[in-house]
């Protein structure tokens, strides 16, 4: 499975589901690799000391010379690996304008791995450029983040045009595997509300398993862990392992 988790409206819980179902993932006993294409490395800074990377996938999608296989690391947790991203990605897109092959070159390295990883899961930045159409069209699966809050299904109509252009001509196979919503606070009317919206756009696309506001997942990734070794019985620990096992039941 090849998953990416892609939602262009940032502070959605992005890449707190990225790291923690990666995690999740590889806690299971199947060798994952997380890639990182967002330019903050939130994803990356959970796992490793960026510092320690001397190669992040900034070069491997401008240096010719450098492949996927070159910048993955192993992360403290056993059976997952990182391709960590760098504040350079940000410029990616001026470096591959008018680059016939610009959209495909993750889908080519991930190949060259030849079936290394079991799961592959991309993190991808809060944007609809290159990075995130690179993710689609290398992907099998999307998941889609989605905040509870008054303004979650902005801009989702952006995001499912974007994949329906992808669906079209680079990447038939890609298939939305579902929609989780996400820094649900079940006490507010409000985020019941939104609970109730979300549901009647995507129906059974939304994932049972509900990801609540917690302390816990938002302090994890500073101290460089998942939330299943920084607070294993935590509400977070429970939901995203939860969650883990829906998207192996869907994908």
């Amino acid at each position: 499975m090849i998953l990416s988790i892609a939602n262009q409206k940032g502070g959605v819980g992005k890449t707190t589901t990225a790291i923690n179902l990666a995690a999740a993932l590889a806690m299971r006993g199947k060798p994952t690799l997380l890639i990182d294409l967002d330019p903050q490395g939130n994803s990356s800074m959970s796992f490793i000391d960026i510092r320690t990377a001397t190669k992040s996938m900034y070069d491997v999608f401008v240096d010719d010379t450098v492949h996927l296989a070159d910048v993955i690391v192993p992360a403290s947790l056993p059976n997952l690996s990182i391709a960590p991203a760098r504040i350079a990605l940000a410029k990616l897109e001026s470096r591959l304008v008018g680059e016939l092959d610009a959209p495909f070159r993750l889908k080519d390295e991930i190949a060259a791995l030849k079936g290394q990883f079991a799961n592959v899961v991309i993190d991808c930045p809060p944007a609809l450029g290159l990075l995130t159409i690179n993710a689609l069209v290398a992907s099998t699966h999307l998941l889609i983040p989605i905040q509870s809050s008054y303004f979650a299904l902005e801009g989702t109509d952006d995001l499912l045009e974007t994949i329906e252009k992808v669906r079209q001509r680079p990447n038939p196979e890609l298939q939305i595997l579902g929609v989780v919503i996400t820094m649900h606070d079940k006490r507010t009317a409000l985020a019941r509300d939104i609970q109730e919206q979300i549901r009647k756009v995507f129906g059974d696309k939304v994932f049972r398993t509900v990801i609540s506001k917690s302390v816990r997942l938002e302090e994890s990734p500073a101290y460089r862990e998942s939330i299943f070794t920084f607070a294993p019985e935590s509400s977070g620990a429970t939901e995203y392992y939860r969650l883990c096992e829906e998207v192996i039941d869907r994908a």
